[in-house]
């Protein structure tokens, strides 16, 4: 019997997602271990971003070669961060093992291409459901690896993500069936690559969509970026301020909420609404739910403004994805996104330096509004699209 090529892929994502949901909540508190305060933790978060800038080329040229050996490139270079990360005992090389990671970051941006190449127009909804279970699953347990890790140290966790890293490696090389790579013609009629994104932006249907998805990223990042560190400063449990165990626990509700809605829920949720209100209402949920967080003290409080924004973000991500890659060309679906991972990697670059200065200076709840403020431009937005 032919094995499904969505669930090898879902395997891969799910592994990588993993190694990243456990390294999540300790990062910040393994920086500051060494001396960082929240505007380093920021710039860390940034340097990384700035080079997985590297998300257009990767895209582009797995259109070219295939989606197998790229994301191998990608696993490679994920894995090889982790072990410096865990062997770093200064600062610097905590900044190379991420800028390793970033360099060769794309495994996202090419299991969706892949995930394009595979599917019809019609299902391409759903399937993206797969990318966002596999991240509602690696929220729900990784974070809390990382928690229970912790305690015996913090490389223990590290060491895992690594492991974890290396096994998406073999997954991909004996897993994954090889797609047939799609020729560019606009690059054989000796149009730039540089052209092709510009040409992106200018479509009336699809650029508003970009920019759509740049505000969200922009508010992921801010809330990802400086959850940890808004957290330790904002909230105690018995009596102590909240550390990697209780973020841990935090990001395993959020993904369990992740699983529950796009595991069961994301294929009747775009039956009965459809895409483009799935995207809106996902929008006017975040908008809330950052709005609650900067002005609540309380845990459960806490945790009603963190299943707002994990419910926005589990279906506006697919919703809005599906919407691009439907506008998009066959041949340049690797392009595009690519392009969406770089509007990621700016929203990654510039979001956590505005978050780790304002939570330096303990403007803790303009940090949360801020991320209120761009997801209320992403609706706005959507009178652009009619």
């Amino acid at each position: 019997m032919k094995r499904s090529p969505l669930l090898s892929i879902f395997l891969i994502v799910l592994v990588d997602v993993l190694g990243l949901t456990i390294i999540l909540p300790l990062l910040p508190f393994y920086a500051e271990s060494l001396g960082a305060t929240p505007r380093v933790v920021g710039l860390l978060v940034s340097a990384y971003a700035i080079c997985q800038l590297t998300g257009p080329p990767l895209g582009h040229l797995s259109d070219r070669v295939g989606r197998r050996p790229v994301l191998l490139v990608s696993q490679i270079g994920t894995c090889i961060g982790f072990l410096i990360l865990a062997y770093a005992q200064t600062l610097w090389l905590v900044f190379l093992a991420r800028i390793i990671d970033g360099l060769t970051a794309g495994n996202l941006t090419v299991a969706q291409a892949y995930i394009a190449d595979v599917t019809d127009v019609e299902n391409r909804t759903k399937s993206f459901g797969f990318i966002g279970i596999a991240f509602g699953v690696g929220f729900l347990i990784g974070p809390g690896i990382s928690g229970f890790l912790a305690q015996f140290g913090n490389t223990y966790p590290i060491f895992a993500a690594a492991a974890l890293s290396f096994t998406s490696i073999l997954c991909t090389y004996f897993l994954l069936p090889s797609v047939v790579p799609h020729p560019h013609p606009e690059l054989e009629r000796g149009l730039s690559r540089f052209g092709a994104l510009t040409q992106s932006f200018k479509d009336k249907e699809l650029g508003p969509m970009l920019w759509q998805f740049f505000t969200f990223t922009f508010a992921f990042s801010t809330f990802f970026s400086g959850f940890a560190l808004f957290a330790e400063r904002r909230f105690t449990h018995n009596g102590l301020p909240f550390g990697t165990k209780e973020v841990g626990y935090v990001f395993a509700f959020s993904g369990l909420i992740g699983v529950l809605i796009q595991g069961g829920g994301m294929g009747a949720l775009v039956k009965a609404f459809g895409e483009s209100r799935l995207v809106k209402m996902g929008f006017a949920t975040m908008t809330v739910g950052f709005a609650l967080l900067g002005g609540v003290y309380g845990i459960p409080y806490l945790l009603l403004a963190v299943a707002l924004l994990t419910f926005g973000s589990a279906i506006l991500r697919p919703s809005l994805t599906a919407l691009i890659t439907a506008r998009t060309a066959r041949h340049r679906q690797g392009m595009v996104i690519g392009l969406m991972q770089s509007l990621m990697s700016i929203s990654q670059i510039v979001a956590p330096v505005i978050a780790g200065f304002l939570i330096q200076t303990q403007f803790l709840s303009t940090w949360a509004f801020a991320g209120s403020v761009f997801c209320a431009i992403g609706w706005t937005l959507i009178a652009v699209m009619k």
